[in-house]
């Protein structure tokens, strides 16, 4: 089933069919592109929900399967399935709601681990082949940064270049909370690289001055001054240090657009550009086996909401800007992300899988959320189509130059 990405149903033969040197198992299979549905060899009925529009989506996107077509020349008999007359309301009862994610834990353990090589790999050859031994990291103490200072190390490892070449920045700004800087100086200093604390306030607000904006005033132009005051510094101490920047953002933020126009999302190499959120927090634990004592901090990082922190913290210092609530649950999005980019399927399909995947969401937040993850998704694709280099390590990638052909100003009506 997997050579011919097709469904395989199998019958042998059973009780009753043979009365004389063998007894026949009544061993029954159902298989879908290479994995066991149902399998068995009780009497009775047999049966599974076969994706059949998940196959034909494979065999058009795999090229594979054209070029290893076999010339059939025995005769077979051919059983024909009429499918119109099966019922698509038909959905399996249970879906994965985490498709990046294995759900056996020693298969996760082991998927992490080959991630973090290949990551760690790509960032080694671009290192190698430019003849650079430096690297620039803004260190913000959420996932999404750790996960490319992890990287980086492990790269430097490989290149056998020392920790201190690479140059790690927190740049505290408005919505900076003491819990997250207080993680990343940590985390630089355990990592032992070299460390640099450099507050942003001061030139936002001379910026703010210099165009005329109200220091008060809490919109986007109020959070991408400071995105692009951050990136102009990594950028900055790279030149000075003959270094590159490692950008930082990950798969999900790309799909919806969630960074800042030339802001974060620019870098000279981006390690996470492939990795959805979902499967970060994953990741990081995965370098406490690596590192144990990083295991305190990483641990620390991971329990953290997730927020960018460009807007002011509450009267007791917490942090108010929360991503998911603005955004939705990212573990949805990935859920979409996975079977619009990975299977090809229609809203009306994601949105039914969807709640069967989660069944302790209410409808009306996967709708709501189903409906932003489209509108982004079309609308921010400008961001992708000039995105930084960096490392595909999945079946999901959204570089413009290898998997993903988008025209920026596609239309997103046809698909809502």
């Amino acid at each position: 089933s997997a050579r011919c990405m097709c469904a395989y149903l199998y019958a042998s033969a059973g009780e009753g069919e043979s009365t004389t040197d063998v007894i026949y198992s009544n061993h029954c299979m159902i298989s879908e592109n290479g994995v066991m549905k149902e399998e068995g060899s009780q009497l009775g009925l047999m049966t599974a929900v076969i994706d059949v529009e998940k196959l034909e989506n494979d065999r058009v996107k795999y090229n594979s399967f054209a070029w290893n077509m076999p010339v059939v020349t025995e005769e077979y008999k051919t059983i024909v399935v009429n499918l119109d007359s099966v019922n698509p309301k038909v959905l399996p009862e249970n879906v994965n709601p985490y498709p990046f994610i294995p759900s056996d834990r020693t298969e996760r353990a082991n998927r992490c681990k080959e991630i973090i090589g290949m990551q760690a790999r790509g960032l080694y050859e671009r290192l190698k082949k430019i003849g650079i031994k430096k690297a620039v990291i803004g260190i913000s103490g959420g996932l999404d940064s750790t996960l490319a200072l992890l990287v980086t190390k492990r790269a430097f490892e490989m290149l056998e270049y020392p920790s201190e070449n690479i140059i790690c920045v927190t740049m505290p700004g408005f919505g900076t909370s003491d819990h997250t800087k207080n993680n990343s100086l940590k985390l630089m200093e355990l990592c032992k690289v070299t460390a640099y604390t450099i507050d942003i306030k001061a030139a936002c607000n001379q910026h703010f001055e210099d165009i005329g904006h109200e220091k008060d005033k809490y919109d986007v132009t109020y959070e991408n001054v400071q995105a692009r005051e951050r990136t102009q510094i990594l950028m900055d101490i790279a030149n000075q240090e003959n270094a590159i920047v490692i950008g930082t953002g990950d798969l999900s933020e790309l799909a919806l657009g969630w960074c800042t126009y030339n802001g974060d999302h620019m870098s000279m190499y981006a390690v996470n550009v492939s990795i959805p959120k979902s499967l970060v927090r994953y990741l990081v634990m995965e370098y406490t086996e690596l590192a144990p004592e990083l295991t305190e901090v990483l641990t620390s990082i991971c329990n953290t909401e997730i927020s960018p922190e460009l807007l002011p913290l509450d009267a007791n210092g917490n942090i108010q800007q929360k991503t998911e609530g603005t955004i939705g649950k990212y573990d949805l999005h990935d859920f979409f992300l996975y079977h619009f980019m990975r299977n090809g399927f229609e809203r009306e399909k994601i949105f039914a899988l969807a709640k069967v995947a989660f069944p302790q969401i209410a409808e009306s937040e996967i709708q709501k959320t189903l409906e932003m993850f489209y509108k982004r998704f079309f609308t921010q694709q400008f961001k992708r189509s000039c995105l930084p280099d960096g490392p595909k390590v999945g079946s999901v990638c959204l570089s413009p130059r290898g998997d993903w052909r988008m025209p920026s100003d596609a239309d997103v009506t046809g698909w809502l």
